[in-house]
Order: C-alpha cells, then sequence, then structure tokens
C-alpha cells in the first residue's frame, strides 16, 4: 500500500490541507493520512516530536510530509530524507531529522529539480508547490536522485538522550502535549532500573524541586497531584492528574530535568 502523511501548522479552517492533498492525489494513487495540523505556529520542536513519536506506527514505506516552515521563501533548502523503512520530506531547518534518527541511517537529498514541483511555483507556499508533488512522484517510483543531488550540509535536530551520572540522570524538556504533560528525553530503561512503581522520586525540573510518585499511570494519584511516568512515546515524563504540569510548574522546552535516585 502506498502512503503519504501529512503533518503541519497550518491548522483546518482554511484550504492549505486541501490543496496540498489535491496536489498529491492528482499525481498519485496513494492513500492520503493526515497526522496533525494543529502544530503550534512555527514550532518546529514540537513537530519534530510529533513526527518522530507518530511514524513508527506506519507501515514501512510511508512518504510522510512535514511542513513547519517559518522560512519558507528564503534560502533555506527543500529536502527528501530517505532512511530503510521511511521517506520524510520538508524544509531544510530539522523538523523531519529526529524522526530520521530515530530509524538509523538516512541520506539526504536537496530537491533541485523542477520537474517534479508545480509549474507555478509560490514563495509561501512550498508545502503544496514543492513537498507535496515531490512525495507524490517518488511513491510513483521517481528516484531520490531524480529528484535531486545528496547533501551533508542539512540543518540536523537531536533530541539526544537523558544521561545518568551516578545517582542523577541529566535531560531536558522536549515536549509539552495539549494536556500539559512534560515530557523529557529521559528514556524509560534509564529509569525502570532503579525506580519501582509506586515509589517517590525526586525531580529538579526548570526551578523547581519536586519529589512525586512514580507510577503506571495519571489515575494512580488523586486529582491535582504531580506524578511521575512513563508515557506513551516510552520517556519519562511528569504530569498532573486532570491538570496541567507545565502552567504549574512553569517548565517550557529545552528546561534541563534532572532525576535522582537514593
Amino acid at each position: 500500500m502506498k502512503i503519504i502523511t501529512f503533518l503541519s501548522d497550518f491548522g483546518l479552517k482554511g484550504g492549505y490541507v486541501a490543496q496540498m492533498k489535491g496536489v498529491a492525489s492528482g499525481i498519485s494513487d496513494a492513500r492520503l493520512v493526515d497526522i496533525t495540523h494543529e502544530i503550534t505556529p512555527h514550532n518546529i520542536f514540537e513537530g519534530a516530536f510529533v513526527l518522530r513519536s507518530v511514524v513508527p506506527y506506519f507501515p514501512m514505506g510511508g512518504v510522510h510530509v512535514a511542513v513547519v516552515d517559518p522560512s519558507v521563501g528564503t534560502e533555506r533548502k527543500g529536502i527528501v530524507v530517505a532512511t530503510r523503512k521511511h521517506v520524510f520530506i520538508g524544509p531544510d531547518n530539522g523538523l523531519l531529522m529526529p524522526a530520521a534518527h530515530f530509524f538509523g541511517d538516512f541520506v539526504v537529498y536537496e530537491i533541485t529539480n523542477k520537474k517534479y514541483m508545480l509549474s507555478s511555483l509560490s514563495n509561501t507556499f512550498h508545502g503544496r508547490d514543492v513537498f507535496a508533488p515531490v512525495a507524490a512522484h517518488i511513491t510513483n517510483g521517481v528516484s531520490f536522485e531524480e529528484v535531486g543531488s545528496r547533501i551533508n550540509d542539512f540543518v540536523d535536530l537531536d533530541f539526544g538522550c537523558g544521561r545518568r551520572k551516578d545517582n542523577v540522570v541529566v535531560g531536558k524538556v522536549i515536549h509539552v502535549d495539549r494536556f500539559g504533560n512534560v515530557v523529557t528525553n529521559i528514556s524509560s530503561d534509564i529509569v525502570l532500573k532503579d525506580i519501582g512503581y509506586n515509589k517517590k522520586v525526586k525531580v529538579l525540573i526548570g526551578k523547581n524541586a519536586i519529589e512525586v510518585l512514580f507510577v503506571r499511570s495519571y489515575g494512580f494519584v488523586k486529582k491535582g497531584d504531580a506524578l511521575a511516568t512513563i508515557g506513551s512515546s516510552d520517556f519519562f515524563e511528569i504530569g498532573v492528574n486532570q491538570g496541567n504540569a507545565s502552567k504549574k510548574l512553569s517548565v517550557k522546552e529545552g528546561d534541563v530535568v534532572k532525576v535522582m535516585f537514593d
């Protein structure tokens, strides 16, 4: 099955998403799937996290168009990132790279061949005029080398990984979801080696020093209480049962997180 997915910060009130899908459907018979178009406007980091979190659940061979592109129309490149399992297409601003790193070895190509773009190319909507048609042509069998040349000077973005030193694991906030749950880059295996569920854990996060219960899910603490858990993306996160941890703790993406073990 051929699949093209779309992720953007365009929202659904206007016609931007429909235009991208209209272009793709006129070139390819691939199934068109929306990941989300509700990424916070211009938030490349958020878009990158969602893309990296979602794509592993798609069948191998998918082509994924992601457009969070505050520098559209400038000298920034458009790129195709080819991994062994999936293909990513979008602006060269780091948006595609955490997903690429997740799948391991990858090759990056700059999109330069106008044959695979729309004939009328706007300065402000490369999602429709460049990325969607290129994705459709690739599902039809056009090779990456026909789209453009391989490059090494792409913009990278890597969420990194929490690291343990003695009795402290140091990481950072990489995502705040719509519920206000604070997701870190500390993987589950680091935490679960030393902390059992229903045990208290000390956490330094942002400007806060808190002691919370480490639980399997949010409902294991009282409403309004803070907690620590392993979220669905397999990362250590801080939440508040039926509340907003990000607001309660004044935490944002990029803040340092330290988890202390006894």
